[in-house]
């Protein structure tokens, strides 16, 4: 959840090969409902690049983080707190340090959802502009960065990553070669941002040392076909109508255990030429690890 803070610092690391699903039987369907763990710790990688390509030349970002998510039962539904303890970035191949690893560092990230797993709210956002002006001397870079995590801004994109990974999966029936739709807006760069339909197909399941997972294939849509799914049409919507970026592409998949709700596994990698750039965006997100809380 947090890549969508990283988008002035993009994260590195070794994609591990897909693992093949095994199909689902005709007959049979499984149900993601969202029973996420309780009393337990979990950890999760975090990487992801950006890298522009211009006249000939390459600039590449890359960021690491390591966060530490926690599910709580809380007036009917859930929060979810999720706070980075490990953040790393690079920029041409070489190690940098920015303020907004320290701002990272400083608050922790509180969504509201409801019992079926529906964004509902962030909840203290301002928590994020506080931690700028409490580590980010005056300056032209504090007012970008309270600009960036100014409370409505960091909820916009939350939401819009939350719906992105998991709106229209959740509390329903699921078989092999459903489509489902979620709308993506990634900014990329100064005034330039890459918009597009994520189309989520069911592959089938497989075992995970979380449970038994559904497993998802992606590939990117850059414009609504005139007899699209209503579906789609309502998600292009709901995300307000954006401009979808002609000639986008991406693959990737995502891994989700259905028994207890646990994010597994998740990989995208989204290109586009825009204004004569090359753009390559590559994300992933990995469970590392899933603990009792200490008491």
């Amino acid at each position: 959840m947090l890549l969508s803070l990283t988008s002035a610092c993009r994260g590195k690391g070794a994609r591990p090969p897909l693992t093949v699903a095994a199909a689902l039987p005709a007959t049979r369907a499984v149900r993601l409902d969202f029973r996420p763990p309780v009393d337990r710790v979990l950890t999760e990688s975090q990487r992801a690049s950006r890298a522009v390509e211009r006249d000939g030349s390459v600039l590449r970002e890359e960021a690491e983080l390591t966060t530490e998510s926690r599910f709580t039962p809380a007036d009917g539904g859930w929060l979810l707190t999720q706070a980075v303890t490990r953040s790393r970035q690079t920029r041409g191949g070489a190690e940098v340090e920015t303020w907004v690893d320290d701002v990272l560092s400083r608050f922790t990230l509180r969504l509201r959802l409801a019992a079926d797993g529906a964004f509902i709210k962030l909840v203290s956002p301002e928590a994020a502009q506080d931690a700028v002006r409490q580590v980010v001397p005056a300056g032209p870079t504090a007012q970008a960065l309270e600009r960036f995590f100014a409370p409505e801004a960091l909820e916009a994109r939350t939401r819009r990553e939350w719906e992105a990974k998991y709106g229209g999966l959740l509390q329903r029936n699921l078989s092999e070669g459903q489509r489902t739709w979620a709308v993506e807006v990634l900014p990329v760069g100064a005034g330039v941002q890459l918009a597009y339909v994520l189309e989520r197909t069911v592959q089938g399941t497989r075992d995970t040392e979380y449970g038994d997972a559904v497993v998802l294939g992606f590939r990117c849509l850059d414009a609504l076909a005139e007899d699209a799914p209503d579906e789609l049409t309502d998600a292009w919507v709901a995300a307000g109508r954006p401009e979808l970026t002609p000639g986008v592409t991406c693959e990737g998949t995502q891994v989700v255990a259905y028994g207890r709700f646990v994010p597994v596994s998740r990989e995208l990698t989204v290109k586009a030429r825009v204004d004569g750039a090359a753009w390559t965006v590559a994300t992933e997100s990995r469970a590392q690890g899933l603990q009792e809380e200490a008491r």
